[in-house]
Order: structure tokens, then sequence, then C-alpha cells
């Protein structure tokens, strides 16, 4: 489980393809500082499982379903990339509830730059737009957000200057691939609506 408030800036320093996965390395010396084989660290919003972690870097194993259901598969030697260690429970919850499992990806559409923030625009795939609402939270590429705007095929977010300048969003191009991952709390409330659960009413509703 992670919060979305990304620690580190990390680089791809290593890609090596296998049969229906890759195995990357990545450099993040924050991350990496106490993390063992079996950890899990958020990269672009992706929980991936430490291989191995030495010298300020460590080897992770991606899926082939990973690969095609996320932005990852796009990654190469140089990438830049959003790193998070997952949350301890004396952490302060500074984002929202992250999983680390990527729900789709979207496309930057739009980049506008405001006096004392950017607003950015993302297509929002239909199979997801019933979990986005105006207010709600968003993770994109890892990042914990606030959707200031929905529509029917994308929704905005407003981006401060320190998330612009310390995650990989301040680098993004319009066409760029983004990793979403909806808040679980809106999947798990349709499940239960679909199921016919309702709450239990009060002596107050009688």
């Amino acid at each position: 489980m992670f919060t979305g408030i990304v620690e580190e800036l990390g680089e791809v320093v290593a890609w090596s393809d296998l049969p229906d996965a890759a195995r990357i390395t990545v450099r993040g010396p924050l991350v990496t500082s106490d993390a063992g084989a079996g950890d899990s660290i958020a990269v672009n919003g992706v929980c991936l499982t430490v291989v191995e972690a030495a010298a300020g870097s460590f080897t992770a194993d991606v899926m082939k379903e990973t690969l095609v259901r996320s932005s990852l598969g796009g990654l190469a030697v140089g990438s830049q990339v959003n790193l998070e260690r997952a949350v301890r429970l004396q952490d302060r919850l500074g984002g929202h509830l992250v999983q680390g499992h990527v729900d789709g990806t979207g496309e930057i559409v739009s980049i506008e730059p405001r006096e004392h923030w950017t607003v950015v625009g993302v297509s929002l795939p239909a199979e997801l737009a019933r979990y986005v609402v105006e207010k709600g939270s968003i993770t994109l590429d890892g990042v914990s957000l606030t959707v200031s705007a929905v529509g029917h095929t994308a929704f905005h977010v407003s981006l401060i200057p320190t998330t612009l300048e310390r995650t990989t969003l301040g680098r993004k191009a319009v066409g760029d691939a983004v990793n979403l991952e909806v808040d679980i709390t809106a999947k798990y409330v349709e499940k239960l609506l679909a199921a016919g659960v309702v709450p239990a009413s009060s002596p107050g509703d009688l």
C-alpha cells in the first residue's frame, strides 16, 4: 500500500527482456536505503517487488501483463521514474490509499500553465469514467492528485510547482501516456451496491 506521495525521481539503468516478462534495474538511493529482497516499491505507480537491492539501485521483474496494462513497457535505459516505498503503519497519509495496481493508462491531452499552477488534461478510458469524480482522488504515474474537473472523455488535475519539479509529471508532454489508478473505495462501493448490499437502518431512521 502507498500514499501517492513521490519520494524520489529514479532512473532506469538496466533493462533485460525475458520470456513474457522484463527485468529492470532502477537507481534510487533514497528508496533503496532500507530496501531488501521482497520489499515493495512503486515505479510510476506500479507496485513492484524488489528482487535485489545494492549500491543505491534495485532490480525487479515485471510480468508481461503489467507491461501491457501500464506504461512501464515504454520505459528504456535512461528513463526517469517516480519512486515511492510502501507505507508504514505509523506514517502520515499525505495523499490517499494507493495500491500500486494500475487500472489503465491515459494520455496527456492538454497542458495549460497558469500563474501559480499548471492544469493538465488526461484522457479518460470509458471503463474507468464512472470511478472518477470532481474533487475525488486519482493517481497519475504514482502521484496522488485531486480531480479538478471531469468530462465524458477526459479529466483535469492542477499541479503545483513542487509536483512539477519533484515528479515526472513536470516532464510530460501532450501525447505522453500515464498510468491511472482510481480510488479503490469507489470500486468496493460499486460491487456492494451491485450485490444488493445496503447499510442496516439505525433506530433514528424509523
